[in-house]
């Protein structure tokens, strides 16, 4: 009588890519992908990054972009499951850091209880990539003692955010995900105290070649957003170290129409 032997359950890294730049992935992340049977990626990863992986490995998007999800989370999820219980070894590579709006969580939720062995590998998210890569800091002592990371937008689709706890004075705001309520955003900020007139900006895919930022105001963010076309995936960052922006890095970032 044959018996048919069941493949030993695989494992599952989650792994941060880093807000575009191959550079800026770990060390620890560029061997996992290089070691990885299956990679499943999103469509934040930045080019270059999927070169760490081997010619071998599966690659499978599962991208999410506004309106337009190639999977949903749930299937995701299971697909995560799947290719685990067959036995591989698999990645998930998510843009910036999987615990920063990156729903890892979620994902760690619905692995564990399939009894799937999960490693978290950090990334660095977008807010610090932009920091470094426009030369501003996001705490200053002069400036702002606390930073802050929101998202714009909710599993809901609402913009139901604590107005009054993000319009604090010596505070950075750093808004993930918000570029389509700009108009919200702005009005609740101001009417929660926020002077129209702070420091502000959009900014573009931090850290790829296609960088752009677009200096601001908090009450102006919705028209700068409209005169140059800013689209996803972009941050909003609100506060008075923004009046640290090194022109000359901004200029450099060539700001153009985005497509």
């Amino acid at each position: 009588m044959t018996q048919t032997t069941r493949p030993s359950v695989g494992r599952v890294a989650l792994v941060g890519a880093g807000p575009g730049d191959p550079e800026l992935i770990t060390v620890k992340g560029a061997r996992l992908l290089r070691e990885a049977d299956v990679v499943i990626y999103d469509n934040l990863v930045g080019g270059g990054i999927l070169d760490f992986t081997s010619p071998t490995a599966e690659r499978i998007f599962v991208g999410k972009m506004a309106g337009n999800h190639t999977l949903p989370q749930e299937d995701i999820c299971q697909l995560l499951v799947d290719k685990a219980l067959a036995g591989k070894f698999v990645v998930r590579l998510k843009g910036g850091d999987p615990f920063v709006f990156g729903r890892g969580g979620e994902e760690l939720d619905v692995l564990m209880a399939a009894g799937i062995h999960v490693e978290i590998v950090p990334g660095v998210t977008a807010a610090l990539g932009a920091a470094a890569s426009f030369g501003f800091p996001l705490t200053h002592r002069d400036h702002a003692q606390s930073c802050v990371f929101v998202t714009g937008h909710l599993k809901d689709d609402s913009i139901n955010l604590n107005w009054p706890a993000l319009a604090q004075p010596n505070q950075t705001i750093v808004i993930y995900m918000g570029i389509t309520g700009l108009e919200i955003i702005s009005s609740n900020l101001q009417a929660a105290g926020l002077p129209g007139n702070t420091p502000a900006a959009l900014i573009h895919r931090a850290t790829w070649p296609t960088q752009a930022i677009y200096p601001c105001q908090l009450a102006t963010l919705a028209e700068t957003a409209r005169e140059n076309k800013v689209k996803p995936p972009a941050l909003i960052v609100i506060g008075s170290v923004m009046q640290l922006l090194k022109n000359d890095r901004a200029a450099a970032s060539s700001p153009t129409e985005i497509q």
